[in-house]
């Protein structure tokens, strides 16, 4: 598969869990992420939260979020874009491929914990904007453990 293809399905996992694996011709998987996105999006009130979130009112944001299902997200999330990745043929060959999506997946549902009550300079950054510096946070930490893990083998 092209460059270009790999690009595309890792692009379109990131914007909707399960397309990517549509995409890739992975049909029931692809299906079934986008069913458990949209149940967890629902139960978590994640549309409502990232509306708050980016309207600034991070009270409301919190107040709405159910947290039991929101914890969820981060680790569908990343193993949809992973899924989509690997059977495109991303990290073919690669050692340790998946270690930064495991690491920004766990990293995220971290601050999806601390999402309520994490604060920056007096400010709550809330449970959209804290677990995607998380999530960024985690993917630098797990290629840096990616890294040594290949230099040690």
């Amino acid at each position: 598969m092209q460059r270009s293809d790999l690009v595309e399905r890792l692009l379109w996992s990131i914007a909707l869990p399960g397309f990517g694996q549509l995409l890739n011709r992975r049909f029931l998987k692809g299906l079934l992420l986008i069913v458990l996105e949209f149940l967890i999006n629902v139960r978590a009130k994640l549309n409502l939260v990232i509306v708050f979130s980016f309207q600034g009112d991070m009270t409301k944001a919190v107040e709405a979020t159910d947290y039991q299902w929101l914890m969820f997200y981060p680790c569908l999330y990343l193993f949809a874009i992973w899924d989509a990745y690997k059977d495109a043929g991303g990290g073919e060959g690669v050692k340790f491929a998946t270690v930064p999506f495991v690491f920004s997946a766990y990293i995220g549902t971290i601050g999806v914990i601390y999402s309520s009550t994490f604060r920056i300079g007096g400010e709550l950054l809330g449970p959209v904007f804290l677990p995607i510096v998380a999530l960024i946070a985690g993917a630098l930490v797990g290629a840096a453990v990616k890294r040594v893990l290949a230099a040690l083998t």
